[in-house]
């Protein structure tokens, strides 16, 4: 996989981000109106229209991306109510949609790390993109997501990172969509600022965000549009899938996890107990090897084709994505890590 390397205003950070991925972002529309028509039963022109009742919350939370949506739009050749839906496809679809990430993070030794599989449909696999954005009076960033989309997993120069793992819930409200609200997070000048996104923005559908900084610091954060639920380190480590456990979120919000849910928060847990044990030399290898477990397979952490699953259902480990955010590295492997050979390095100079 290449990076993508732009710079400048936001609306020159989304023309360059549309042109260089038009034919991506076209196809990242086709998938999702098969999705919402799967998930949700609706075309992309009623998509459209429930998409435009989040353009409020975006103008008071972070009206400033709404320039780098347009210019996506623009350089793609798109409307931008298409790019705004592509970027509210979560609070669209998760009524009824999960993914099946598994997101950790871990310090040992004086770095902190974060790592995580996204795992989504596998009509996307070709649609993600690795972008290094330098915005003008902001921190330079990486982010790994879809094509069109503003953000998704990643981390600045800054050493702040972030991790996501959907939640299936029919709560949504008032706050920001999660994938603007993951840009503002990779936008922090340090990690406070990037946890008051999640305990002041707020974000109107469920998710979980996992918050580290190369200081050592990280926090798990069930966001909904209520206070969120706050899960700290164990051991050094804070581990998430796809169904809230905190009581300040559970006690708010009813979600509905597929079963293997709890059984992939289980097993890294243990893969972390017996792998990682204090005082253990990790290095990003080792954090794929443990992405790359099959246990409990085809419902493991390392996600593959399930023929079983109804066609509209089935997800499949599309990333796997490492970040030493104490040395400001992200390490990709675009597609199953434990057979991938395409894997991508950024190095992000200390802002």
């Amino acid at each position: 996989m290449q990076l993508s390397v732009f710079s400048g205003s936001r609306s020159e950070l989304g023309e360059a981000h549309g042109r260089a991925h038009a034919a991506l972002i076209t196809h990242s529309l086709e998938v999702y109106d098969r999705l919402f028509h799967d998930f949700v039963g609706i075309g992309w022109a009623e998509a459209r229209r429930t998409a435009e009742r989040f353009l409020p919350m975006i103008e008071r939370g972070f009206p400033e991306i709404l320039d780098e949506m347009a210019g996506i739009a623009r350089g793609a050749g798109l409307d931008l109510e298409d790019i705004l839906t592509l970027n509210c496809r979560s609070e669209i679809s998760l009524t009824q949609a999960s993914g099946g990430c598994t997101a950790f993070s871990v310090n040992r030794d004086g770095t902190q790390w974060l790592a995580q599989n996204w795992d989504w449909r596998s009509d996307q696999l070709h649609n993600v993109v690795a972008l290094e954005l330098h915005p003008e009076g902001a921190p330079a960033l990486v982010s790994v997501g879809e094509a069109g989309m503003v953000a998704k997993i990643g981390m600045n120069a800054r050493g702040v990172g972030v991790c996501l793992n959907a939640i299936r819930s029919r709560t949504c409200g008032e706050g920001l969509p999660i994938h603007v609200a993951l840009r503002k997070i990779l936008e922090a000048e340090d990690v406070n600022q990037a946890i008051r996104v999640a305990s002041h923005d707020r974000v109107c559908s469920p998710a979980h965000f996992l918050i580290a900084s190369g200081d050592g610091r990280a926090t798990g954060f069930e966001v909904h549009p209520g206070l969120p639920g706050v899960l700290e380190p164990r051991g050094g480590a804070v581990t998430h899938t796809n169904h809230l456990y905190a009581e300040t979120a559970t006690c708010q919000v009813e979600d509905f996890p597929r079963p293997d849910s709890r059984l992939r928060l289980a097993r890294i847990d243990r893969l972390l107990h017996d792998r990682l044990p204090l005082g253990a030399t990790i290095d990003a290898a080792r954090l794929f090897a443990i992405l790359s477990d099959h246990d409990n397979a085809p419902f493991s952490i390392c996600r593959h084709f399930n023929p079983d699953q109804p066609a509209e259902e089935r997800m499949e480990t599309l990333f796997a994505v490492v970040m030493d955010l104490t040395a400001r590295r992200l390490t990709l492997r675009h597609g199953k890590p434990c057979e991938s050979e395409d894997t991508l390095e950024v190095q992000l100079d200390a802002g």
